[in-house]
Order: C-alpha cells, then sequence, then structure tokens
C-alpha cells in the first residue's frame, strides 16, 4: 500500500536532508576538533544520536500539542535560552545522525519510520525558518554564514544602552576578564562541547563598526543535575552580552553560532558593551546592572569570581565520575538541544530530557573511544559509511566524494515499497548521573519545575500576540507612524536606558546622536 505522503512532500523533505546534509559536513570539517581530554566525546556524540532517534518523534509531538513550531521559533528568537542557532539548526542534525547509523548497521531500511522521520524533518524545518525569520534564510550558511536574527527594534536598544568602554579602562578590563572565564565554564559545564554559547550577527553600528550580540545559556541551576550546589551562586541562567567592535568585519556567524573576524577579534577593538538576562519566562530582555558603567564593572567583577569558583567546584564534581557517567551527561547535552523547546511551551519533564532510553542503552557496550571515534570520523568526516555511497558518478557538494552524509527518503514509497510509520512511544530510560535535587532558575526567581511550566503555559509575550506577530521588519519600513508600530517598538525599549518610550521611526544615526 503507497504511503499516504505525497511526491510534493518527499521532495521537500529530501531537499531538506540535503541541505542538512551538505551543511553539517562543511561545518563538522571546517569548524571544529571533536575530541577531549576528559570526556569520552565521540562516544557520546554517538550515543546522543541514537537517543535522538528513539525520543525526538515523540517529545515534539508533545509539544505541539500546546505550541506550534512555528510559534515556537517565534518566541525563541525574542529571547536568549538554549533555544539558539546552534540548538535549533542541529536537531534534525542529530536525529538524522542515529537513523543513519542505524541504517549502516542494517537495523533499519531508509523507508523504516517514514511518518517519524517526515515529521520531525518537517518540525525542525518550519521551526528554523520561524526562528530565522527577519534575515528570511533557513540556516546562517545560507546567507554567506550571517545570523542576523534579531528585530530592529532589539538591535536599537543594545546599541543605545551599551556603554563606551577603552583599552585598560575598568570596564573594558572587566568585561574581557568575565567573557574569558564565562567561556571556560561553558565548555565544561557543557561537557567540552560549544552548546552553551551562541552568538549572532553581524548587526552594522556606523561605517566603520559592528556588533556581536554574545549569549551564554544554562549556567545556573536548572536542568543539568550536576550544576545543582556547583552552581548555585550565579546570578542568573542566561547571559547576552552585545559588543561593538571598531574596524572588524565579522565575515562568518555560522550555523554553530560561531564566528570569524577580519582582522580576528581582538578584545582592544571593543568600543562599547551591555548585559542582559533572558529566557522563556522573560518576554524580551532584562538588563543586568546597567545603571552606569562603574555598576556593570562591579557586577561583571564579583559574577567572574563566583563562576570561577563554580568552574574549579565543576571540576572536581567531574573528576570523581566514572566513564559512563562521562558519557551520559555529554550525550544528555547533546541530545538534550531541543529541551528549551519544551520549557517555552510549559511541558518540560526531566525525565524526557535528562533519561537515556533503553533501545539507545543497548548499544553502549560498543562505545569504547576507539569505536566511537571511528564511527563518528566515518559518519561525519570521511562519509565513508558503506550506507552513505551514491553511485560513482556523483559527487558531493563540499568533499566530491561519491556519497552524502544523511540518506535520503526512497521515492518508492509513493508506489508499492514497503515502510514502517514510526519507532513506536517512548520507553523507560535511565541514567548513571545523580538525580536532580535543586530548583530552575528563572528571570522569575528559583522555581520548583511545576511552578516553572505553569508561568511559561501562561506567559503570552506582547511580540507573540496576534496583534503583533506579524509585524515583521519589512512591514514596518513602510508602516513606522503606525500605532502598533509605535505599541511593539515601546514595548522592546521599556527597559532602555535611553530609549524609553522613544518609539519606532529611529534610524542608526538616531541611536548614535542619543548615545552622544
Amino acid at each position: 500500500m503507497p504511503s499516504e505522503h505525497s511526491y510534493a512532500d518527499l521532495l521537500d523533505l529530501n531537499a531538506w536532508i540535503r541541505k542538512n546534509s551538505d551543511a553539517f559536513h562543511w561545518q563538522c570539517t571546517a569548524r571544529t576538533v571533536q575530541e577531549s581530554k576528559l570526556f569520552p566525546v565521540n562516544p557520546y556524540i554517538a550515543m546522543s544520536y541514537l537517543n535522538a532517534w528513539y525520543r525526538y518523534p515523540s517529545l515534539f509531538r508533545k509539544i505541539e500539542q500546546t505550541m506550534t513550531a512555528e510559534e515556537l521559533g517565534d518566541r525563541a528568537r525574542e529571547v536568549s535560552s538554549a533555544s539558539g542557532i546552534i540548538q535549533n539548526g542541529i536537531i534534525s542534525q542529530f536525529y538524522l545522525g542515529g537513523r543513519q547509523i542505524l541504517i549502516d548497521m542494517g537495523m533499519l531500511k531508509p523507508t523504516d519510520a517514514l511518518d517519524d522521520v517526515a515529521y520531525v524533518l518537517d518540525f525542525t524545518k518550519r521551526l528554523n525558518q520561524s526562528y530565522h525569520r527577519n534575515h528570511a534564510h533557513i540556516l546562517p550558511s545560507d546567507a554567506n554564514h550571517r545570523a542576523q536574527v534579531l528585530p530592529e527594534r532589539v538591535v536599537q536598544v543594545f546599541q543605545a544602552d551599551s556603554f563606551t568602554v577603552k583599552p585598560g579602562d575598568r570596564l573594558h578590563t572587566a568585561a574581557g576578564r568575565f567573557l574569558a572565564q564565562l567561556s571556560q565554564y561553558e565548555f565544561l559545564s557543557h561537557c567540552e562541547c560549544r552548546l552553551g554559547i551562541n552568538n549572532s550577527g553581524p548587526y552594522r553600528i556606523g561605517e566603520s563598526s559592528e556588533m556581536l550580540v554574545r549569549d551564554f545559556v544554562d549556567l545556573a541551576e536548572g536542568d543539568y543535575p550536576w550544576l545543582d550546589g556547583v552552581a548555585s551562586e550565579i546570578s542568573y541562567n542566561n547571559y547576552t552580552m552585545p559588543v561593538v567592535l571598531k574596524d572588524t568585519h565579522f565575515n562568518i556567524v555560522d550555523d554553530w553560532a560561531s564566528f570569524e573576524a577580519t582582522p580576528a577579534y581582538d578584545h582592544n577593538n571593543v568600543t562599547s558593551i551591555g548585559l542582559y538576562t533572558s529566557d522563556y519566562l522573560s518576554d524580551g530582555y532584562i538588563p543586568v546592572a546597567m545603571d552606569n558603567p562603574a555598576t556593570l564593572a562591579d557586577f561583571l567583577e564579583h559574577e567572574r569570581d563566583v563562576i570561577a569558583r563554580a568552574t574549579s567546584e565543576l571540576w572536581a564534581v567531574m573528576a570523581g565520575w566514572t566513564r559512563e557517567q562521562l558519557v551520559d551527561s555529554g550525550l544528555l547535552v547533546y541530545y538534550g538541544v531541543a529541551k528549551d523547546l519544551a520549557h517555552i511551551a510549559g511541558v518540560y519533564d526531566q525525565d524526557d530530557w535528562m533519561l537515556v532510553e533503553e533501545r539507545a542503552q543497548r548499544f553502549k557496550p560498543l562505545m569504547n573511544d576507539e569505536y566511537g571515534r571511528d564511527l563518528i570520523a566515518e559518519l561525519v568526516g570521511y562519509i565513508s559509511l558503506s550506507s552513505q555511497q551514491g553511485n560513482g558518478y556523483t559527487m558531493s557538494k563540499f568533499s566530491g566524494a561519491p556519497g552524502d552524509m544523511w540518506s535520503t527518503i526512497p521515492y518508492s514509497v509513493l508506489a508499492d515499497d514497503e515502510f514502517s510509520s514510526t519507532v513506536g512511544p517512548i520507553r523507560s530510560g535511565s541514567t548513571s548521573l545523580p538525580a536532580k535535587t535543586s530548583t530552575w532558575t528563572t528571570t522569575q526567581g528559583r522555581l520548583p519545575l511545576d511552578e516553572v511550566n505553569r508561568r511559561a503555559r501562561e506567559l503570552n509575550p506582547l511580540a507573540s500576540q496576534d496583534r503583533y506577530r506579524f509585524l515583521d521588519d519589512r512591514w514596518l519600513k513602510d508602516h513606522v507612524g503606525d500605532l502598533r508600530a509605535d505599541e511593539l517598538y515601546r514595548h522592546t525599549q521599556q527597559r532602555s536606558r535611553l530609549l524609553a518610550g522613544k518609539g519606532a521611526g529611529l534610524t542608526n544615526a538616531d541611536v548614535e546622536a542619543l548615545r552622544s
């Protein structure tokens, strides 16, 4: 019996699979080194892919019972959280990675779990199209590696309220030291991967300056049980630091939210900075210690010391872990890239996102360091697995190899080929890690999970309300005098030191004039 999916559906899904394949190959071979002296990185990556394969279909359907992928993307775009550029962009990659491993092992056919595959791919495509609405590309690599995610009204506030700094002054020095310590902590807390750090931009500021918006997420006590106690003194779960640099062009802000600049990023070229926090409960960005340069410097110096202590304590905790705990923590960070979508929808369950399902657990005995290394190298680097090979005349986009990373869906399911529909519901899971014991750190305080979910479900951010949701920058260009435009801009400006009450219609030059 033919599949109920149409030919047009499969054409679209296979094009999305191939886009993911090409983008991920470029990132994996040009932008990363997958190794660590502490964590078994490649084994935990492979395990995360398998956990994603078995669990994502049920979890995304659960989320969409409350909130659509499009609304999730709209909400994620307005704040900083663990639903940023890198997280949203690699959900489909991890899911397809689990599928490819199982196909290569002979445990799946490319026609298996057809309805699950179609749903997850459609979900992730809609999510990313919505999240990247402002530059109308589905991935930064489609925009020549630019990620101009934020609307004008948000960038204007960041530009207006940032404090001017010069090399050697107190705030400039405090910001550089804070960013260095924060980056070190994020890599450790995320099991030596980059998933805690996002960057968006560049945004043009005048003739010779550009803004990079730097996001650091999942810092405090929250979803990761290994941060309970260790991170209890960290003030906020997420930080956003807009930095403006002179004479620097960010020629790459990529699909993994990392960047390259010409000349190289130099803190001495930073001319102004700000600091904000936000999350799935905040309805926009909240300034942190932004009364004046001295209060911000005070905060950055104090918070750097707090984070330095947390880093030392976390090293001590992780040094005592077994190899299985090291694998479990890393795989849950990777697999959990979609977890904040559940937070935004108000349906987050710790067991959904912090357990390894029994069907994935079966593969753990295979995952010694050598097997994990070779599997990931062949899967995402060399593209040398037998299941990835095409005919001898094909040449893949970047490597020229006769194959591609992810297998497409055979069109034969539209005729008479056999297929299966789903992997079935989520089964029981387990973890070698200690259970979570603390509360969740949010912009509304430290809360138990039931309260976090309740407040998330009740939140109705202004920018997501029907009256304002579809007032994008293209519409605003032609409707500056519209009352709704003023209301939307004034809402974003409500916590701004310089722009409160200014409304729509300001230009980049107007903002600079107000600053001076």
